[in-house]
Order: structure tokens, then C-alpha cells, then sequence
């Protein structure tokens, strides 16, 4: 039992880290040239001073959408973990983890919507004059959406969790 404990809240902890990453680190739409888009900066690589030369990326709905949906996975998951860690000293014996599930699972279902958003309006998103297809997905969505599989795993290995002593 404290084998499958301890399995579940290092995959928790691993999603919740990959999320975090995939919400504020640069890299959602990357262009050929030395140019990144994230979900809060556009940035460009100033290769003189080799760094990056960021400013805000122009609001859209479908951007506002897609943050909001992103940070408010990241606050289901925390509450999650926290709420998790709040029911194993306080649930009875033979209890279920039904609220950590729930939390668990809308984390994943709000990541699924924002990456679904950013991939199917990326055009309206990125705003950008140039073609599309001279960029590409970066790390940070492939991120978000190899959360979506886990934070739903572990929402379902919660409702299956039973509180023993």
C-alpha cells in the first residue's frame, strides 16, 4: 500500500511539474528563424548579445482562453495534491478519494481544452503575418498534452484509491 502511495504522488508531482513547465516556459509555436511564442511572449534571438528579446504577445480571445484554461489546470491540480494529502490524515478507514479525483480530472479536462484551442485556432493565436507552416509545435505543447493522459490517470487511480490503515 505504501508502495502504490508513494507511486501516485510521484506521478502526481510529475504531472503537476510538467504543467507548470508547459504554462510558463517560452516555447508553443516555434518559427525557422530564431523565433519563439509562448502562451504570455513572442521572443526573437538576438544572436549579438545571444539572448532573447521578448515582448507581450497581442491578446486574442482564443489566447485569453487558452491561459486561463492552462493556469486553472495548474490551480485543479495543486488543490488536488493538497486536498489529497489534507484526506489521508483525515478521511475514516475504507474511505474514497471522490473530491481528489474530481479535482484530478478537471485539471486534465481543462489542459485537453486548451490544447485543443491553441492547436485548432493557432492562427488567430499567433496573429502572425507570416505562413504557418515555416513554424511548428514546440516542447511546451507536446508538454501540455502528454499531461492530459496522466493528470486523467491519476484521477482515475484516486477514485480507485481506498483509504486503509
Amino acid at each position: 500500500m505504501v508502495c502504490l502511495l508513494v507511486f501516485i504522488i510521484v506521478l502526481h508531482l510529475l504531472s503537476l511539474a510538467m504543467l507548470l513547465i508547459a504554462t510558463l516556459e517560452k516555447s508553443w509555436w516555434i518559427w525557422e528563424d530564431s523565433e519563439i511564442t509562448d502562451l504570455w511572449y513572442n521572443c526573437l534571438h538576438d544572436n549579438t548579445t545571444d539572448s532573447w528579446l521578448c515582448a507581450a504577445t497581442t491578446e486574442s480571445d482564443w489566447l485569453q482562453s487558452v491561459q486561463a484554461l492552462m493556469v486553472l489546470s495548474v490551480v485543479f491540480s495543486s488543490v488536488s495534491l493538497l486536498v489529497f494529502l489534507g484526506q489521508l490524515f483525515t478521511l475514516t478507514r475504507g474511505s474514497l478519494f471522490y473530491f481528489t479525483a474530481l479535482c484530478q480530472a478537471f485539471a486534465g479536462f481543462t489542459d485537453f481544452a486548451a490544447c485543443l484551442i491553441f492547436a485548432f485556432h493557432r492562427k488567430e493565436i499567433l496573429s502572425a503575418s507570416r505562413d504557418l507552416s515555416r513554424g511548428r509545435f514546440g516542447y511546451c505543447f507536446v508538454l501540455a498534452w502528454l499531461c492530459v493522459p496522466l493528470l486523467l490517470v491519476t484521477g482515475v487511480l484516486y477514485i480507485h484509491l481506498r483509504k486503509k490503515q
